[in-house]
């Protein structure tokens, strides 16, 4: 089994990335006949990554999920970690959570702005076992797309990492009864950036 992550820095030079399908028929070729693939189709400032490994995927951790992501079952992996220069709209949670069925920590590192259209009625996306979120680079809509009871439903939260000016502000100054129920639970809360707390601090995290 295996398991490749190569991140591309494209400099003095120009070049056609590979196609998933291209990088998949090229492992295929090789004897390899489960290939999952997930590569930037157009480079970024010059930069892109591409994400080979071998199916039925029997690793714990699954890093630098991206938009490309193309689904499948990943019912080992315990940890992931999200990153892209494109935001992740509601659906890839969506996808994740259906298809990460045991994931217990999760890193999303992207501070781009959400594109959804924030007038429609959110579907709830539920994470039955996730306990640990790290936040601290994400952009506020990811923090409203998961403290949100009625977009995210976190029964198992207990550690959050997260900015304390973002979290005050995605809370109302920790008033927002839509984000105090996935606070509840939270015995291990690193509030980066902390200088004075609220006075409603205390009693919305009532497990700290």
């Amino acid at each position: 089994m295996f398991n490749i992550h190569t991140h591309i820095i494209l400099t003095s030079i120009k070049i056609d990335l590979p196609s998933n399908e291209d990088i998949r028929n090229s492992f295929i070729k090789r004897g390899f006949q489960s290939v999952g693939t997930c590569a930037t189709k157009t480079p970024i400032n010059n930069k892109g990554d591409c994400h080979v490994y071998s199916l039925p995927y029997l690793f714990d951790d699954f890093l630098f999920l991206s938009n490309c992501f193309q689904g499948g079952q990943f019912n080992k992996v315990r940890m992931l970690m999200m990153l892209d220069r494109y935001p992740f709209e509601e659906k890839v949670f969506k996808i994740i959570s259906e298809n990460f069925l045991f994931l217990q920590k999760l890193i999303i590192l992207n501070l781009k702005e959400q594109q959804n259209d924030q007038h429609r009625s959110p579907t709830l996306i539920r994470f039955n076992h996730l306990f640990k979120l790290n936040l601290i680079n994400a952009n506020k809509g990811y923090v409203k797309q998961f403290l949100s009871q009625r977009k995210t439903s976190l029964p198992c939260l207990t550690n959050l990492k997260i900015r304390y000016s973002t979290l005050a502000s995605v809370t109302n100054d920790f008033t927002n009864d839509e984000t105090r129920l996935n606070c509840t639970k939270i015995k291990s809360l690193y509030a980066c950036g902390v200088t004075v707390r609220s006075k409603n601090f205390d009693s919305y995290f009532p497990s700290l």
